[in-house]
Order: structure tokens, then sequence, then C-alpha cells
């Protein structure tokens, strides 16, 4: 019996090029006390394999976070899979805005301590104690309320390219850095202040307004199913639009348009832009902003350092990496020192 996907991202994009398939990319989670979550990720494996479901999926005790790609032909299947699960019967759906066949290549399904890594080891602390949630009328007019402050649940990289208008943005690169940042930045204003909170689908404003409460805040809301939904009801209801910029997902669509406005820079040259990419050195791969211009001048690279490195012949580029671990700071998105800049 397959537990486990099998085939390469090559090879998968080559099958999913000759099907030529409409595919659906989605994403939903769960919090939700599961016993044995091995066991459920099995059972998740053997049937989204049957019906070529790829994605990223996290199980853990507290719940279910899945980024999925799946045939349009086949969303029947799958949401009647899903109701047949008690915790999962009639989960939101965030449907994304534009769909790509290659959002994702692979399926992945893997157990984790959380679903979404937090540093808390508070055993007092009850993620289900959530906040109030909003729809997007009900969003857009909190954040006319004087009383209320609007806060960004989302990382400094995601927040960069697109957010909502006078949104707090806090400069952290993980979530758990979030959380104590606000709390300390906004301690007096636990009981006076109604505390805003938005994400990209949803899953860390769970987690997040659970806390708060936890820590004392008295008024705590959140935009239910995040940005996605959110665009998504405001094209369907006719609202109006306050998120400025471009939506970051975490496939390999990188990015879903929002607005029109450019509200990012090239990390190189400092031209409007606002959409990431990877270091074309592998010993490198770190996720900075690029233009097409120095894209070009740069051959996809962050850095001189890293250009050279690329241009190597692949077998040279392999034994410079053997036995080198890769320093955290090419993993900081956007944050290091190396990148070659252009005045």
């Amino acid at each position: 019996m397959q537990l486990y996907n099998k085939l390469s991202s090559e090879e998968r994009s080559k099958i999913l090029d000759a099907s030529n398939q409409k595919r659906i990319t989605l994403s939903f989670y769960q919090y939700a006390k599961i016993k044995n979550p091995k066991s459920f990720r099995d059972e998740l494996f053997i049937f989204w394999n049957s019906i070529d479901v790829l994605g990223r999926t996290y199980i853990a005790k507290e719940g279910v976070n899945a980024q999925l790609s799946l045939p349009e032909e086949k969303i029947k299947n799958f949401t009647e899979h899903l109701n047949s699960i008690s915790f999962l019967k009639n989960v939101r759906l965030n449907i994304a805005l534009k769909h790509e066949a290659k959002s994702f290549l692979k399926l992945k399904i893997k157990v984790r301590d959380k679903i979404l890594a937090d540093g808390l080891n508070d055993k007092t602390f009850d993620v289900t104690k959530k906040g109030v949630h909003l729809n997007a009328e009900e969003f857009n007019n909190l954040m006319n309320d004087k009383n209320s402050i609007l806060i960004d649940m989302r990382n400094h990289y995601e927040s960069e390219i697109g957010h909502f208008k006078n949104a707090i943005c806090p400069d952290v690169d993980t979530f758990r850095d979030s959380l104590d940042l606000i709390e300390n930045k906004l301690t007096k204003h636990k009981e006076n202040k109604k505390l805003l909170m938005y994400c990209t689908g949803g899953i860390r404003c769970e987690k997040a307004s659970a806390y708060f409460k936890h820590k004392g805040f008295k008024n705590v809301y959140q935009l239910e199913g995040g940005i996605i939904e959110y665009v998504k009801q405001v094209k369907d209801k006719d609202l109006k639009n306050n998120f400025i910029g471009k939506n970051f997902v975490f496939d390999n669509r990188r990015v879903e348009k929002v607005s029109e406005e450019i509200i990012a820079k090239c990390h190189q040259c400092g031209a409007p832009f606002d959409i990431h990419t990877n270091c074309a050195n592998d010993a490198c791969h770190l996720l900075f902003i690029q233009c097409d211009n120095c894209k070009e001048k740069m051959k996809n690279c962050c850095s001189y350092k890293c250009l050279e490195i690329n241009d190597m012949p692949f077998a040279i580029q392999k034994k410079l990496r053997k036995g080198q671990k890769n320093s955290n700071d090419i993993f900081k998105k956007g944050r290091t020192n190396n990148i070659t800049t252009f005045d």
C-alpha cells in the first residue's frame, strides 16, 4: 500500500503537462483533538493519492493544516471524504483566486507536534477559546472604529508586498515572534481597545485570538478565512476593498493579485516590484524580491558570490556544498546582508 509520494517533481510536472487537467488550488485548517495523528495521516494519504490530490499538509494532535491542488472533476469526491470525518464536516475551504496546474507537484502529509509552530508550552492555554469571527463586511466596518487596532499576523516578507490600509505590520520572521511583540506593544489596551487581526487564510489568527484572550485581552476579533476569503467576499458582494498590493501564498504561484498598487521594492535596485524569487544558487536559495532587470543582470542570483558559484559546473557546485551547513542567515527571507544592491 502506497503511503508516500514516489514521483519526483520533474516526473509529476510531465504528467500534469500531459493530462491537461483543470486543477483547483485550495486550503483549509481545523483545530481539533486527534488521538492518533499517524493513523489519520495514512488514512488521508491513501484517499487523497487515489484522486490525484497534491500539496502540503501538517497533522498534529491539535488538528490539520492543508494547502492543496486537485483536479476540478474530483472536488465532489474530495468534499464528500472530508464530510465523512466528524471534525472536518463542512470545514471552510479557502479557494484560490487563480488556479495553476502546477501550484504543487507532490503530495506531502507530515505529522508534526503542532499544525502551526508557536513555541508555546503553556498547558493552560486552550486554542479552541478563540476570538469573534468577522466576515468581510463586518471587518471593513470594524476597521473604521476608532477603538480598533488592526494587526497583521503574518511575517515581514508577506506584509511587505501587501497589507490592509493602516494595519500594524510587525517586523518579524516567525509567528511566534509576533505574539510577544504584539502583547508587549498593546498591553495597556487590553480592556479599552478592540484587537482586530488578519492573516492569509485564518489559521494564525485562530490561534493568536485564543492566545490574546488567554493573555487578558477583552475584545478580540479575527477575519474569518483570512485575506483569501476577504477578497472573494469583496468581489461577490461588491464591497470596498481595503487591501493594497498582493497576497503572499505558500505554493509555486507565490502571490495572488488583490489590487493594482505595488507597495514593495526590488531588494537590489529599489525599483517598484513585489514578486519574490529564490536565489538560483542552491547553496543559498534565499527568498528575496528581484525585478526583471536585476534578474537578467544577476541571473536570478542574490549576490555576485552566488552568481559566481552558480556559473560553475554542477559537479563543482555539489562538491563545494559537501559538508557545509548553510547559515540560518540565508533562510531569513530577505534579511541577509549578502544581497548585492545597485544604486
